[in-house]
């Protein structure tokens, strides 16, 4: 096992990597602690939470929502959990969002942690601190931005984890690697999903690469007023096709790079939107959808990270370095018109 510990601007989170789920027991006391995890991994490792207080939520990102919340909210007040109880969030990005946002406000908070069990989750979804839930079709509308005290990694989770989820969790790697890690793209292009499947060692290093990486950027930037928001490249346009077409988020996600490099040839000459095809392809990804540009217009200028009547875009320069533009969203339609008829 290897810890690393980050001091964030109101806490420090430790990061247990190559962890056993039993070190849990020493970081989270059981008498003094819950686990909020969905029904399908609560049956696939009912053993390994055999004597822990458990709340089961239904599975998926239709639940996360208030109706959620309050069901575990109503289910902590049962069991009798207080200041001093400790919430463990056991699952993907929507269990971790979910336990996050209550550990935030129950009781005006608690101390919560989450054992990641998704590649999805253990890369993104629980490094950074935004806990959201969403309302209606607008994803992640309400929430705060508040950091776990621990995350305990155990690869063993992966074992039984659906190709569809290791892509899922792959597109978030490319993600960081388009935006910040030329090499490491560089070492995407030469390997496959399957190579990191087959060989742990690499795996283990390419998940700890990714969590340091945004843990990094976070740090300097908590509150998303500059360095943080190239994280969101490809999350305006792929949140909103999300939400409206029942897609997983790694798919939309991927669907939305493609988008931004055609757009970031548009606006900084990039050249290499080949290259970020190519390996989203070699990892199970789309990179082409058909969709209703008028909802998913209506759906972006609710997206968070508009201002006005603009919208901040995260672009690519070159691979491995990004940037912010404020593209009028008049402007901004026009190009993505001009996308779809060319497809």
């Amino acid at each position: 096992m290897q810890k690393k510990i980050f001091q964030f601007a109101a806490k420090k989170v430790s990061y247990f990597f190559d962890a056993d789920f039993s070190f849990l027991s020493k970081i989270a006391e059981k008498n003094h602690a819950v686990i909020i995890t969905d029904e399908n991994i609560f049956q696939t490792f009912r053993k390994k939470l055999e004597g822990w207080k458990i709340i089961i939520t239904k599975p998926g990102e239709l639940f996360k929502d208030q109706r959620t919340v309050d069901y575990v909210v109503n289910r902590l007040i049962e069991l009798e959990a207080d200041r001093k109880t400790t919430l463990v969030g056991m699952g993907g990005g929507v269990v971790t969002d979910i336990t996050g946002f209550i550990g935030s406000v129950y009781m005006r908070g608690v101390r919560f942690g989450y054992v990641p069990t998704s590649l999805l989750a253990m890369v993104d979804a629980s490094v950074g601190g935004k806990n959201g839930i969403d309302v209606g079709d607008y994803k992640n509308l309400i929430g705060t931005i508040n950091q776990p005290d621990f995350l305990l990694y155990d690869p063993a989770f992966l074992k039984s984890l659906p190709r569809d989820e290791w892509a899922s969790g792959f597109a978030e790697i490319i993600k960081h690697a388009c935006i910040m890690d030329a090499p490491m793209f560089r070492l995407l292009e030469k390997y496959n999903l399957s190579h990191f499947q087959r060989n742990k060692p690499a795996l283990l290093a390419l998940i700890k690469r990714n969590a340091l990486l945004k843990s990094e950027v976070v740090k300097k930037d908590e509150f998303e007023s500059d360095q943080r928001q190239l994280l969101n490249f490809g999350h305006t346009l792929g949140h909103a096709i999300e939400k409206l077409y029942d897609l997983s988020h790694g798919k939309a996600i991927s669907i939305g790079m493609v988008t931004a490099c055609i757009i970031s040839e548009h606006f900084l000459d990039f050249k290499d939107t080949s290259r970020v095809i190519a390996t989203l392809d070699k990892y199970g990804l789309p990179t082409l959808a058909e969709f209703e540009p008028k909802r998913v217009f209506d759906m972006m200028k609710m997206d968070k990270k508009k201002v006005k009547q603009s919208i901040n875009y995260v672009l690519l320069k070159t691979i491995g370095k990004a940037q912010t533009k404020t593209i009028p969203i008049s402007d901004l339609e026009k190009i993505i018109y001009s996308i779809i008829r060319a497809r």
